[in-house]
This record gives structure tokens, C-alpha cells and sequence, in this order.
């Protein structure tokens, strides 16, 4: 019996520990979807983003920043990049929903080959997540 209270007590303790990586932002917007779309790319450029990928007709739109700063004293450590994932959707009262998700990745070179991290968000992508909602919030 002691064990089984046992584990649920490290079951209930393990799930509060759990923290968030990710900076995550949304907002609503008078303009209309295709309208904050556009905005949103455009701003991928002013940022220094790297487009990964991009899918026009569920407007959606995910950004690398390779952080040249950062150095660790980790053989293996290999470089931090700053992640934007972008979702632009219409929304039923017709407002467009902008939901901006910043993350930060440290990039590692193992025997397996490149191995990614999430960390908790830095600085730089929660900036740019914060810049990117004030600049396409009209």
C-alpha cells in the first residue's frame, strides 16, 4: 500500500515540475488573415528569421535564427538557434488570431548525429515574438 502511495506521490510532483520552454503569444487583429500573413512574413526578414518552412493556404509560417553568440564549454555543443512558429487564423467574430511560439534550441553533435535541445525561451526570441505581434497587430 505504502508503495503505491509512493508512486502517485511522484507521479503528482513530476507533473508540477514540469515548466514550459516555449514563448508563447497570441493576439487578435482588425486586419484580415492574408493581410497579417503578409505582415508576418515580411517581418521574418526585418528579424534576421530564416524561413524553414511555409504553408500558404493554412497560413502558417516557421523561422530559424542561428545565435552566434552564445558558446558553451561543451565539446559537443555545436550552436543556439531561436525558433519562430507563426500561425495566422480567422477567427468567428471576424477578427484574425495571431499565435506567435518563440523557442530556443541548443544544437548538439553526438555519435547519433546532430542532436537538438529545447531550452527555456531566450531572451532574443521573446523579443523578437513580442516585436513581431506590436509590428501586425493592425
Amino acid at each position: 500500500m505504502h508503495h503505491r502511495v509512493l508512486f502517485v506521490g511522484a507521479l503528482v510532483i513530476s507533473a508540477c515540475a514540469q515548466q514550459r520552454f516555449a514563448a508563447e503569444e497570441s493576439m487578435q487583429s482588425s486586419a484580415t488573415p492574408d493581410q497579417t500573413f503578409q505582415c508576418v512574413r515580411k517581418q521574418f526578414d526585418s528579424l534576421g528569421y530564416k524561413r524553414t518552412s511555409l504553408d500558404t493556404d493554412a497560413r502558417r509560417v516557421n523561422g530559424t535564427k542561428i545565435d552566434e553568440k552564445t558558446r558553451r564549454a561543451d565539446t559537443q555543443f555545436r550552436r543556439m538557434l531561436n525558433k519562430l512558429e507563426v500561425e495566422v487564423s480567422p477567427e468567428a467574430n471576424g477578427q484574425t488570431s495571431l499565435k506567435v511560439t518563440g523557442r530556443t534550441i541548443a544544437e548538439y553533435t553526438t555519435q547519433r548525429g546532430p542532436t537538438e535541445v529545447e531550452e527555456k525561451a531566450s531572451a532574443d526570441v521573446r523579443s523578437a515574438t513580442q516585436t513581431l505581434l506590436e509590428r501586425c497587430r493592425s
